[in-house]
């Protein structure tokens, strides 16, 4: 486990068909309002899930200043976002669902109905006994409103934090913990349950048997943003009685839906080695450095025993305040050590405010 830092959840990737549109109700709803950086570029990189060539996209990578993971809302450019050709079920193989934190999930379920967003059902309590809620967003995206006390700023809203995890379908819970347990450190069983479950009955697939895991990390996350971007976790289900599909099957990265879980985390060439020690070789590695012009690092991916993609950024500069060209060099630090919390706090004056 020496020489690497996963410091939690950086973004988690959202495939949309207009980028703009997204990002608004996003920030309105989400409270995702500051934007780290925008950019209209080609994906070069990604070429084995982009049909072998580069595609061109519009990207914003949106973050919520009470703290957990950002948005990298996505929308290709150079062709037509397909969404899936079946409607995806609780269990189909992939990223199901994202998990929102807030401090009190009865009050932002109260302004979600409020606001007559599309929520799923009533308020239930999940098998560890705490509130929860599903809503949909205007992309057909289903995200869950758990329960979270990991906050970086406490603000008087009843809009939720960021995304604190996910829900991810899978085959085998066994052979996904050695990547979700082992390598990204969820190393604590919550609850592992079979049965058809109260809370889950208003999605999609949710009133069918599954076997639901719900992991977390029993050790703090450490280095420069985990301050911000908190304590998460991972749920994986697995489809009882049916033969789950693949979310992504026969579509492209990039496509309609959750594209990808990014983690934050420093020490490339150590996680490299375990994670192929470990059967989850990188499929995409950027080398050296990317550069998002605001934004620069070490990106690479791996896959999930079912194909789920997950994202490693190793970020090597970011942008603090870019109205006076602010920008921090994070190759010269040391690495375990969060940032200093006004520095944080500054990536907040470029909040989107409507």
């Amino acid at each position: 486990m020496s020489g690497k830092i996963i410091s939690g959840i950086q973004q988690i990737g959202i495939g949309v068909s207009d980028v703009q549109a997204a990002f608004k109700w996003y920030r309105q709803n989400f409270g995702m309002s500051v934007p780290v950086f925008e950019e209209a570029a080609e994906a070069a990189l990604m070429l084995p899930y982009t049909g072998g060539e580069p595609r061109s996209r519009h990207a914003i990578l949106a973050i919520n200043m009470q703290g957990g993971g950002g948005f990298e809302i996505w929308q290709y450019t150079s062709r037509k976002p397909e969404a899936p050709k079946f409607q995806p079920l609780l269990g189909d193989l992939g990223i199901n669902i994202a998990k929102m934190k807030s401090k009190d999930v009865a009050a932002t379920y109260e302004l979600f109905n409020r606001r007559g967003l599309n929520v799923l059902g009533e308020l239930q309590n999940d098998p560890y006994g705490k509130p929860t809620f599903f809503v949909k967003d205007p992309w057909d995206n289903i995200f869950q409103i758990v329960t979270s006390n990991s906050w970086f700023q406490q603000r008087k809203t009843d809009l939720p934090g960021g995304p604190n995890g996910a829900i991810i379908g899978v085959t085998d819970i066994e052979k996904a913990k050695t990547l979700y347990s082992e390598i990204l450190g969820y190393d604590t069983i919550i609850y592992d349950e079979e049965g058809v479950f109260d809370d889950l009955v208003a999605i999609p697939g949710g009133d069918k048997k599954v076997r639901r895991v719900l992991l977390r990390h029993s050790k703090p996350r450490e280095g420069a943003f985990s301050p911000l971007l908190g304590a998460s976790e991972i749920e994986l289900v697995v489809a009882i009685n049916r033969k789950p599909k693949k979310i992504f099957e026969n579509r492209f990265w990039g496509d309609l839906g959750y594209i990808h879980l990014c983690y934050d985390i420093n020490g490339m060439e150590a996680l490299k080695s375990e994670c192929e020690a470990k059967g989850f070789p990188f499929t995409v590695d950027s080398a050296n450095s990317f550069d998002m012009g605001e934004a620069a690092g070490h990106f690479t991916y791996v896959e999930d025993p079912d194909g789920a993609l997950i994202e490693f950024v190793e970020t090597h500069k970011v942008p603090i305040m870019k109205k006076i060209g602010w920008y921090l060099n994070l190759q010269k630090r040391d690495p375990k050590k969060p940032l200093p919390r006004f520095m944080l706090k500054a990536m907040g004056l470029s909040e989107v405010k409507d």
